[in-house]
């Protein structure tokens, strides 16, 4: 009866100690998977706050594309302007010395 009892307690004991460590192992789990989360969610941000400095950097890009081509086309009709009224102004340079 005295072994049944010290078995009883062993075992007793063996299923508490069992039930610590899975407590334990739970707990380094759930940390574990805490941690990996949280650095899953700093590398999701770090990739969008890139994404959006990217986007930023293309649409100043863009608006500056948009600028020059803008100023060339400008200046090439104010030289195509200038060109014309160059002529023009021969033409009539031109009428004016040549008698009628």
């Amino acid at each position: 009866m005295v072994e049944q009892e010290e078995r009883s307690l062993k075992e007793a004991r063996r299923a508490e100690k069992r039930a610590k460590e899975e407590a334990e192992q739970l707990a380094r789990e759930q940390a574990r998977k805490k941690a990996y989360l949280a650095r899953e969610q700093a590398i999701e941000n770090a990739q969008k706050e890139k994404e959006a400095r990217r986007s930023d950097k293309r649409a100043k890009e863009e608006a500056d594309q948009l600028a020059r081509e803008r100023a060339r086309r400008e200046a090439y009709l104010a030289k195509e302007k200038a060109i014309a009224e160059a002529q023009e102004a021969k033409k009539r340079e031109a009428e004016k010395l040549s008698p009628e």
